[in-house]
């Protein structure tokens, strides 16, 4: 039995197949109204021969069957001819569509980017289109807003679940840290502690420290007394030692306060000194910037650096994960609020639905503008794929109903014109 060679990968036979049901549907209306078509001509033919040669009223009627049987013949003729010759007949211009599908695909495409993807169009249509303000409606529904929170959680969820461990070793490995390598960290220290000084940011953070050293000496006496005596000397009585370090405590404690209390102390004026060296060395200075330098890249190469970013990543990973499965998490919650506030502003704030509409159409012009042919010449590379007979077929079941109608109205027509060119030979005569 002969077998029949695989179609071309490059030029496959066989459209994307649409949905039996509603082609079994095309195709029963198509048979419908070529029936209706044929059914019209029969008749025309059979008034045609009954009343040949009569005169009078029949004879309008003969000239009317006459003129509808040549109509209806030359409608079908015309609709045929799109899709196939007729009758089998190699007819010059038949068949237009499996011949020239790809003419036709190329100027279907310069038709859809001259008449539609044009900037006036396109921002008439979403100005039209009110999307700022058709968004600001749905989200004021709280079902529809708890859905975008729900979705919004589900996918971010999903998201942080699929970056695994690894990716953030290669992230950290081969991305972060040679890039942290190549940069020279002391100018960046060196400017950020110069801005924390002149904006005396620090001065918090000395407060803070100075209140949690001063309650922890407070409270732990007998630590500092214990730390304190195990660097006296052997030789001295036990006695001597015990009220030397309780002394230096009451001291410690005391000399802390008076720092915290007294905000031009000069401890604090020595501590603002240093610090100020410091951000003018790392900015200047080479060798303290060489030092630097050589201790980020220490920290850089310590294997802690690896294994803290995972497992930060992770710590983080999962209160994130928690907080989104969670219907009452900070996040949902968050991401309720912020939906439910923008609702509001879209539903009030004219200027901003003006921003966003503006700012949606600016985007749309962009990507026609940028991608628009590229868009066009989809519809060319997918015809030029098709089969001319196959796409021919699918063309004809999806519109080939409506053209029947030219048929049938090439046969009414047609019999009436014959009707009104009898009439008229009629009266010359």
């Amino acid at each position: 039995m002969p077998t029949t060679a695989p179609p071309s990968p490059s030029r496959p036979s066989a459209l994307a197949a649409g949905d039996p049901a509603a082609d079994a549907l095309r195709r029963s209306a198509l048979r419908r109204m070529r029936s209706v078509a044929v059914s019209l001509l029969l008749l025309a033919a059979a008034v045609y021969v009954l009343t040949i040669g009569d005169e009078g009223f029949w004879g309008f009627v003969n000239a009317g069957a006459e003129a509808s049987m040549v109509g209806a013949i030359a409608d079908w003729f015309a609709v045929t001819a799109l899709f196939r010759h007729p009758l089998g007949l190699p007819i010059p211009h038949t068949a237009l569509i499996p011949r020239r599908k790809d003419e036709l695909g190329k100027g279907l495409e310069e038709f859809v980017g001259e008449n539609f993807l044009q900037e006036d169009i396109i921002r008439e249509r979403i100005d039209s289109a009110r999307v700022a303000e058709r968004v600001g409606v749905w989200l004021s529904d709280t079902d529809n807003a708890r859905r975008v929170v729900d979705e919004v959680a589900e996918v971010a969820a999903i998201a942080l679940s699929k970056v695994r461990d690894d990716h953030i070793e290669s992230l950290v490995h081969d991305a972060l840290v040679p890039r942290f390598r190549e940069e020279p960290i002391s100018p960046l220290l060196g400017g950020l502690l110069t801005e924390a000084l002149n904006d005396d940011l620090h001065h918090g953070l000395v407060d803070l420290a100075l209140a949690e050293l001063h309650a922890w000496l407070e409270d732990n006496p007998d630590t500092v007394q214990e730390v304190l005596g195990e660097r006296a000397p052997w030789w001295a009585p036990p006695g001597l030692n015990l009220r030397v370090t309780a002394r230096v405590h009451l001291e410690m404690v005391k000399w802390v306060a008076d720092i915290r209390s007294d905000p031009r102390h000069h401890a604090r004026q020595a501590l603002d000194s240093m610090l100020d060296q410091l951000a003018r060395d790392l900015l200047d200075n080479p060798s303290t910037q060489a030092r630097t330098e050589r201790l980020k890249d220490r920290l850089l190469d310590h294997p802690s650096v690896l294994a803290s970013s995972v497992s930060l990543w992770n710590a983080l990973r999962r209160a994130m994960t928690t907080s989104l499965q969670d219907p009452e998490g900070a996040v949902r919650r968050r991401l309720m609020l912020e939906v439910s506030s923008l609702a509001e502003r879209l539903s009030t704030d004219a200027a901003l639905r003006h921003r966003i509409d503006t700012r949606a159409s600016d985007i749309a012009v962009f990507a026609v503008e940028r991608y628009g042919e590229e868009v066009t010449a989809v519809i060319t590379h997918t015809i030029e794929r098709w089969d001319g007979k196959e796409a021919a077929d699918r063309i004809e079941l999806h519109v080939g109903r409506d053209l029947q109608f030219i048929r049938i109205n090439g046969t009414i027509v047609g019999g009436l014109v014959g009707v009104l060119i009898h009439a008229v030979s009629l009266l010359v005569h």
